[in-house]
């Protein structure tokens, strides 16, 4: 598979935006993009989608992390 030119790359993230404001307005209801989640898979190689969706998650994770209360673990103490 070549790699997309810069015209389908930008066709791309435009799609994997437009998807990912609907899921923030709708509150993750995939349902609710479908059209979006189409045009998204469509657009994009389906190793970008695969990546750009764990992106999504592990940064929708890390904001959650920083925004509410997380307390690490306490790890072993330091000898006396």
């Amino acid at each position: 598979m070549a790699a997309p030119n810069s015209a389908e790359r930008k066709a791309c993230w435009d799609t994997r935006d437009l998807l990912w404001k609907c899921l923030d307005d709708n509150e993750d209801q995939v349902s609710s993009c479908q059209k979006f989640q189409s045009e998204f898979e469509a657009k994009c190689p389906a190793q970008w989608v695969k990546y750009f969706t764990k992106r999504r998650d592990f940064l929708k994770y890390k904001d959650k992390m920083q925004n509410e209360s997380f307390v690490p673990a306490e790890g072993p103490r330091e000898p006396s």
